[in-house]
């Protein structure tokens, strides 16, 4: 799952540069069969008796792992003392699985799940959300389809019963479909003018053209999709099997596990999708990559191979990372450029890992006509790390605030929910949290310098530049001849701020 994701262009969002790059296929021979979704029965869920719950008695959180008699795997954190209950679901798989010349057929799925159910149609179901003072959402990602509720606990039944109509019965009524359509068409004729986009596009025509990562939504592939096409799809991405739950709220297991039994009960049990590949990434370009766009900065993004999550040498190259550029004004890059050199409002670096994907990028904006000193300046940074490390100081302010600021990330029922999906998608264990901060205090400055002479040379980074940039004397083409077209190019609305909401919190390290 790709879930850890460091801001890369602002501290205030990160860049997405997992975007696209090839141009998409029609939908001519688009569309497959439901039938492949095993579909089952709508039942009563059984009462929990005797349900078997294992509790982590952790230094950071009481966890409780159990399976509900319907066969749905579920860690609850269990706090009475706030009477709110949040609820995360989770499926491994998700947009890159979309058939082509249907791309932004999952997000569609995402976008209509709490769009109307049953009897309700969208406004009715709002207003009926409203009523019962809850939350609920759904959305996507490359590797990933999920779903996420917040309500109060004295009406969690009700509400449950809410959802339940959202999972088992959804509607995608036409009127909904359309206004999804719309706002993709908008958003695919003015996403020219992204910056960020057009550094992601090139990016990954450069490094991985020919990956499913890399396809986006079109005109033909959005106004293909059918409310047929949509309720397929939702069958086939959420299903039974798989299917990861967690909860953070006033709510025993005994109470919860019928409220989640009768929410996934009429899911399908089953569904086979095509697995998706490893990114085997293309050798680095020898010169930036630039791509023309009026206007009077220069975005500037650098990419180069990661580390996985479930690497020996993932947390030395975390730490690293903070003090490299994912440390705001202590990190190395803003020092140098931002406060000695004055070239830019903000340059930051981050680690972005994933099951088929592993990157180390960053990136800052700059005048045109400083870019190539910026370009020059983040190389040299480079070059300085790998070449003689880090100091003592440096790895101990690294280590002190990555271990000091790991709390805040738990400040809430809906954050510690998105922590525990995080782990769990991750595989980490359900001991992490208790051991995260040791291993971040763990790393030596010999682990930290080893991974910077090994990961941080300038050479094996991609570099993009987007703007009209002034003073770069030699310019990389794309392999193959491709071009980077302003028509291909955009950003990607989302519906709600509830889609947001659902996806894991990531801020683990």
């Amino acid at each position: 799952m790709k879930l850890t994701l460091k801001p890369l262009l602002g501290a205030a969002a990160a860049s997405a540069l997992l975007l696209a790059a090839c141009e998409t296929t029609a939908a001519t021979d688009a569309s497959f069969d439901a039938g492949d979704a095993e579909t089952s029965q709508v039942t009563e869920p059984a009462e929990p008796e005797g349900l078997d719950v294992q509790v982590h008695e952790g230094d950071f959180a009481t966890i409780q792992q159990f399976t509900t008699p319907g066969g749905i795997s579920v860690w609850l954190v269990e706090e009475p003392s706030i009477p709110i209950l949040s609820v995360r679901a989770a499926w491994e798989q998700g947009e890159a699985t979309d058939p082509e010349g249907l791309e932004g057929l999952t997000d569609a799925v995402g976008y209509l799940m709490n769009e109307g159910a049953g009897d309700l149609d969208s406004l009715a179901f709002a207003t009926r959300m409203e009523e019962l003072n809850m939350s609920f959402g759904c959305g996507a990602g490359d590797e990933m389809v999920y779903c996420s509720t917040s309500m109060l606990s004295d009406n969690a039944e009700e509400a449950m019963d809410l959802v339940a109509l959202a999972l088992n019965e959804p509607r995608f009524d036409s009127d909904p479909l359309e206004r999804f359509k719309r706002e993709q068409l908008i958003s695919i004729k003015t996403r020219e003018t992204s910056a960020g986009w057009l550094a992601g596009q090139a990016r990954n025509a450069a490094l991985m053209p020919d990956h499913p990562f890399s396809r986006i939504t079109s005109e033909d592939s959005i106004t293909s999709i059918t409310p047929e096409l949509v309720r397929e799809r939702k069958n086939r991405l959420m299903v039974k099997d798989g299917l990861l739950v967690t909860a953070v709220g006033a709510m025993s297991p005994e109470e919860l596990a019928p409220l989640l039994d009768e929410a996934f009960s009429g899911l399908p049990e089953s569904a086979d999708l095509e697995p998706i590949e490893d990114v085997a990434l293309n050798d680095p370009l020898d010169a930036p990559l630039v791509v023309d766009l009026p206007q009077p900065q220069s975005l500037v993004t650098f990419t180069a191979p990661g580390i996985a999550r479930d690497d020996d040498d993932f947390f030395p190259a975390y730490v690293l990372n903070y003090t490299f550029g994912g440390g705001g004004f202590e990190s190395r890059l803003m020092k140098d450029l931002r406060v000695e050199k004055g070239l830019t409002y903000g340059v930051y670096t981050g680690l972005s890992t994933g099951d088929h994907l592993n990157t180390w990028g960053g990136g800052g904006q700059t005048k045109n006509e400083s870019a190539a000193e910026f370009i020059d300046g983040v190389k040299a940074n480079m070059a300085d790390i790998a070449g003689n490390g880090i100091t003592e100081a440096e790895l101990s302010d690294a280590k002190a605030y990555l271990t000091g600021s790991y709390p805040l990330s738990f400040d809430s029922n809906s954050k510690i929910a998105g922590n525990l999906m995080s782990v769990r998608l991750e595989e980490l264990g359900v001991d992490y949290f208790d051991r995260r901060n040791a291993l971040v205090e763990a790393v030596t400055l010999e682990d930290v310098n080893r991974i910077a002479a090994e990961y941080l040379q300038p050479e094996k980074f991609t570099f993009v530049v987007v703007g009209e940039p002034e003073g770069i004397e030699e310019t990389a083409t794309l392999p193959g001849g491709l071009n980077i077209s302003l028509d291909d190019a955009g950003d990607e609305e989302e519906h709600d701020e509830e889609e947001t909401k659902a996806m894991p919190n990531p801020d683990h390290g």
